[in-house]
């Protein structure tokens, strides 16, 4: 997967690479779907939800530039896989999913597979995680039309935020939020994508 979808493209990161060969992406993918979890291309996980495909959980943790004394928040746990990448790389993780049953099984899988630093909430993300700010660092793997504003007061000065933003029938970028240590920010649009939306309500089961 990283030799023929992340190496040949533009993830320069060595620790970055790194990550995607060791975090097994078949283990956060329901069993039969299993002979695909290495294919590029996001993969159902039930609920109306997706894993997306590796090479932009790739792009989007070298977005961010993580250090080991990073903390940082992630919105849409979804399988638990992009989670599993940045605790590789990050000192700490919280991590929000609005679908319950999702939550409990990303948590489940994460936990079996030993990662202590990671934390998962069954809330709305667009609150954020309050009694934990701020953060390092924000990552939103679902695409809201706008970025809360609410996300973007938890990030501490000198963070950074990457998130997929746009309609859900339209055109959706991923951008790159930095905050400056004045608390002034500065966006750039990095990568047109297609992401579920970001809801604040979860659907009927």
């Amino acid at each position: 997967m990283v030799s023929a979808q992340i190496e040949g493209r533009d993830i320069r990161s060595a620790d970055v690479r790194r990550v995607m060969r060791k975090v097994p992406r078949h283990e956060f993918v329901p069993e039969d779907a299993r002979g695909s979890a290495y294919l590029d291309h996001p993969l159902p996980i039930g609920y109306g939800q997706t894993i997306s495909q590796p090479y932009v959980v790739a792009f989007m943790t070298e977005q961010l530039d993580l250090r080991p004394t990073h903390k940082v928040l992630e919105i849409g746990t979804g399988s638990g896989y992009q989670a599993a990448v940045l605790a590789e790389l990050a000192g700490e993780l919280f991590t929000i999913e609005i679908v319950e049953p999702l939550g409990r099984r990303a948590a489940e899988t994460l936990a079996t597979l030993g990662y202590d630093n990671i934390h998962v909430r069954i809330g709305n993300g667009y609150l954020g995680w309050p009694e934990e700010v701020p953060f390092d660092r924000i990552i939103l793997t679902a695409a809201p039309e706008k970025l809360p504003e609410t996300l973007v007061e938890q990030l501490a000065p000198g963070g950074r935020l990457v998130a997929p933003v746009g309609p859900v029938y339209g055109s959706q970028e991923i951008i790159v939020l930095d905050k400056g240590r004045d608390g002034k920010v500065r966006r750039r649009s990095v990568l047109p994508v297609q992401f579920v939306p970001m809801v604040d309500a979860p659907a009927p089961q």
